[in-house]
């Protein structure tokens, strides 16, 4: 069993008891995990789940500690990591992953790592040497 699965199966039996609530948010988590490189707005994921956009965030944030976009925003740098482990340019990732920007994604990794996409695939590099 997962850390998450862990932490929704306490919620579950401690508070909530409404398993429809706990159904729609690991469908959406799963959903994403799938499809992290497209463009997902809260709209389309709340759409898919039939249910309000505020609700599905309020949920997803109470059961997973995240929001979903930031939930996105971390699967897609863990994605990307993986990308520069093994050897996909820096630009390449950028889109593999679904950023629409080679800024905004240099920017968001750094913020995440503390490192640079570059700096980040020269020392993973420099280690596997």
């Amino acid at each position: 069993m997962t850390f998450y699965e862990e932490k929704i199966s306490h919620i579950k039996n401690s508070c909530y008891s409404n398993n429809k609530q706990i159904e729609t948010i690991i469908a959406t988590r799963h959903f994403i995990d799938n499809n992290f490189e497209k463009d997902l707005k809260l709209d389309f994921l709340s759409n898919i789940k039939f249910t309000s956009k505020y609700h599905l965030q309020r949920l997803f944030k109470r059961y997973y500690g995240l929001t979903p976009r930031q939930y996105l925003i971390n699967k897609r740098i863990e994605k990307s990591k993986e990308n520069l482990i093994n050897g996909m340019t820096v630009t390449e990732t950028c889109f593999a992953v679904g950023f629409e920007s080679l800024g905004s994604f240099s920017k968001l990794f750094k913020t995440k790592t503390g490192k640079s996409p570059s700096q980040f695939q020269k020392e993973q590099v420099s280690r596997s040497k």
